[in-house]
């Protein structure tokens, strides 16, 4: 077997098995209950920041 098939084969079934175990964490972490933060553990309200120029006139000197 030449030594570019047995690379081809090797990153194949490395690249399956990764494939695998991605797909094994990403239903693991999707059967945990994720239950969003209560309220009441909120520090702080939201800040809102507004800020508006407007130019009148333009004076030349």
């Amino acid at each position: 077997m030449d030594r570019s098939k047995l690379v081809a084969i090797i990153t194949g079934v490395i690249s399956i098995t990764l494939a695998i175990a991605y797909l094994i964490l990403v239903q693991l972490l999707d059967y945990r209950d994720m239950k969003p933060a209560p309220i009441s553990q909120v520090d702080s309200a939201p800040a809102i920041a507004i800020s508006h120029w407007q130019v009148d006139k333009i004076t030349q000197i």
